[in-house]
This record gives structure tokens, C-alpha cells and sequence, in this order.
């Protein structure tokens, strides 16, 4: 399935996501940026329309919580960002990555350790 979010959307669903099942008021609080509550409230609504969020009641208001997960729009959006933006190749992303100066020692070695295991199971396989 194929998850796609405006941007003002992802805002709310990473709030979602960061703090769990949150009211209109929880969510404009999780945000950077400020929004009315109005804005927060259709945004939320819109989504669950979607079918991407869904709510119960709490008194007068409305606790929403995400039916998708960070991992689905995750791998969705990489998949539209890596055909978009790089012609379709993983490998211009994942060189694009790797040239980023904020990576730190660490970080790169951790990407290292993934594509020795991915390779592994790759050979495993056949």
C-alpha cells in the first residue's frame, strides 16, 4: 500500500507516532511550529478520513491515534524520494548518504554492518 502524507500531515502523524494516541490540544503542543487548533483538528480529521488515523471518545474530546505505522509511510516515501529524486537508484541514495558530512565514525560504520549482513544473507540465500 502505498502511504503518502502532506507535509503538514507527516507533522501531525510524527507527532502521533513521537507521543502515542493524543488529543487536537496534545497534538498542537508535540508540534514545532505554531498552529491553531482549528488547523491541528481538520488536519486530524482529514487524515482519518484517509483511514490513517482513527479516534475514541474522551468526554467532549477526541483521543486520535495512528492506524500507520512510522516504518510503512517510511518505507513509502523512501520509495517515492528514490524514484523522484534519484532516477530510481538505491545506490545514487545510498551514496548521497554517505557523502553527507554530518555522518558521523560511527554512523557510517553501523552502514557498513548492515550492507557485510545484508550481503551475507544474500549469499546465504543462494
Amino acid at each position: 500500500m502505498t502511504v503518502r502524507f502532506t507535509p503538514r500531515e507527516l507533522d501531525v502523524m510524527g507527532a502521533l507516532w513521537e507521543h502515542g494516541p493524543s488529543t487536537a490540544a496534545e497534538v498542537r503542543a508535540a508540534l514545532e511550529d505554531e498552529l491553531a487548533y482549528n488547523t491541528v483538528l481538520t488536519v486530524l480529521r482529514i487524515l482519518e478520513e484517509k483511514g490513517h488515523v482513527t479516534h475514541t471518545e474522551e468526554g467532549r474530546a477526541h483521543r486520535y491515534r495512528a492506524l500507520v505505522e512510522r516504518a510503512e509511510a517510511g518505507d513509502s516515501a523512501l520509495r517515492r524520494v528514490t524514484r523522484k529524486l534519484f532516477g530510481g537508484s538505491p545506490e545514487l541514495v545510498l551514496t548521497r548518504l554517505v557523502e553527507d558530512e554530518d555522518l558521523g565514525e560511527d554512523e557510517l560504520r553501523r552502514m557498513r554492518d548492515l550492507l557485510a549482513r545484508r550481503l551475507e544473507a544474500m549469499e546465504d540465500e543462494s
